[in-house]
């Protein structure tokens, strides 16, 4: 045995004796040969034996320029070289603060023109961290402005929030979230823009949004107890690539203002350029009253999330001591230097390289490639909203039967699109795509073709 086979097979037994991967049967992972990372370049990864792979899913949904990107590569190594951490309770530091200004002169010039309202920003670590402050502050906000009836929330099916208790309290994906039924808090649901699987046997222009006209139901009825809705804006992520369609948004957002609730819009995987738009509101010109944001803040580089309120929601926390209005919440790494770094350097190149305007014809050359995946007979929905896409694979296409769990449709077509270089994910029967924003066009093709032929061979079609 080689060296190199040597350190292969110690790092896999290290792995499977004391290792607990996320979102993995691990019976199933004891059973199968790992892909080990030892380092990656651009939109491509490495694994230990020297084999690289398109990074197709931006390695969860957070890498924007790509790996190894010099500029934040050197932000990092600068700021160790000056504070890798102190805290921010009691104490303030230039990272924190020149990122602050940064992102709210972002979303002042990509939601609303110049004239946002959201003017302050919150740090935490991750995605569900920044849910679960834009939950609380909710909470607190109408508290303290005297209203104790609006102590709830409401969400969508096929929502994903994160994993903390709050975030999944809010969440609608039975498959994640059912087990954790009996700790959670009680909210109300409307219904998943789910055009593909309408509940509710709909065509879309035809329905004229019967699934907000059913959320209004709700909400008419019960909108003295919601202090907040929460949503995915224009795509329900973990919920299968959901994309809901023109107009919801928009009109989610008058439902919101009309019967006075708070709109928090969890744009941790839609934000940073990842619907073809720096965030997804600016698509319908919405501005939520809290947002929530990390993934690709950092480039893809370090755990770091913010949630942005307005200077109203702010102002309701502001008295004496005594009057005991603060906003008790906080993070050990809220904050952190090192992470802020690396977010100002990612929030200078999406600006510096005309990251999103660059990224509009690599949008039309993803769309156009898909084109051929959706004639395949399994393929029964290929949905796409900028570099975020998924394609529902069913067992028959006519009556949209989908595959069975036993199945694991998903999990053989990303096997087989690793064993051609393309590194993807599955959610259940909905394979995923959502590579880097530096993504160039050839690659862009070759991830799509590759991901196109890893289908058919599974789904045992002819490859032309």
């Amino acid at each position: 045995m080689t060296d190199i086979q040597s350190y292969i097979k110690h790092i896999e037994e290290l792995d499977k004796q004391y290792l607990w991967h996320p979102f993995t049967q691990m019976k199933d992972w004891d059973d199968e040969k790992p892909v080990i990372i030892t380092g990656a370049r651009g939109s491509f990864l490495k694994d230990v034996t020297g084999k690289w792979y398109i990074d197709g899913v931006s390695s969860l949904w957070v890498s924007v320029h790509g790996h190894r990107k010099t500029e934040i590569d050197n932000a990092i190594k600068d700021q160790i070289d000056k504070i890798s951490h102190s805290t921010l309770l009691g104490l303030a530091h230039p990272p924190a603060a020149v990122l602050a200004e940064k992102l709210i002169k972002m979303i002042r010039k990509s939601l609303a023109d110049g004239r946002s309202k959201l003017s302050r920003v919150f740090y935490s670590d991750n995605g569900s961290t920044a849910v679960e402050i834009g939950l609380k502050m909710a909470f607190q906000y109408w508290r303290l402005k005297g209203v104790k009836s609006k102590k709830t929330f409401m969400s969508l099916q096929n929502a994903y929030h994160g994993d903390t208790l709050g975030a999944v309290s809010v969440g609608g994906i039975d498959i994640f979230h059912q087990v954790f039924s009996p700790l959670l808090f009680p909210v109300y649901q409307a219904p998943s823009p789910y055009c593909y699987r309408c509940e509710f046997g709909k065509k879309y222009p035809a329905c004229r949004f019967f699934c907000l006209q059913a959320m209004e139901k709700i909400v008419q009825k019960h909108h003295k107890k919601i202090a907040a809705l929460i949503i995915e804006p224009l795509v329900q992520g973990a919920g299968g690539m959901i994309v809901a369609p023109q107009g919801y948004l928009k009109g989610v957002r008058k439902l919101c203002s009309k019967y006075d609730i708070l709109m928090i819009a969890d744009e941790v995987a839609t934000g940073f350029g990842r619907t073809g738009k720096m965030f997804a509101g600016e698509h319908e010109g919405v501005q939520p009253d809290i947002l929530c944001l990390a993934k690709g803040i950092t480039g893809g580089y370090l755990p770091l999330a913010a949630t942005i309120t307005s200077e109203e929601i702010y102002s309701a926390f502001l008295g004496e001591y005594t009057e005991l209005k603060t906003f008790f919440h906080g993070h050990t790494y809220t904050g952190n230097q090192l992470g802020c770094a690396a977010a100002i350097a990612n929030l200078e190149l999406l600006e510096k390289e005309n990251t999103i305007r660059r990224m509009q014809r690599k949008i039309g050359i993803f769309a156009k490639e898909l084109d051929r995946i959706r004639e395949f007979s399994h393929a029964g929905d290929v949905r796409q909203k900028g570099f975020m896409v998924g394609i529902e694979l069913v067992k028959d296409k006519k009556t949209k039967a989908p595959y069975k769990l036993e199945d694991r449709i998903g999990w053989k077509v990303c096997y087989r699109a690793r064993e051609k270089g393309v590194l993807i994910r599955p959610l259940g029967n909905v394979v995923v795509m959502m590579p880097p924003l530096s993504v160039s066009a050839a690659e862009l093709k070759s991830l799509v073709r590759t991901a196109a032929e890893a289908i058919q061979d599974v789904t045992e079609q002819p490859f032309s």
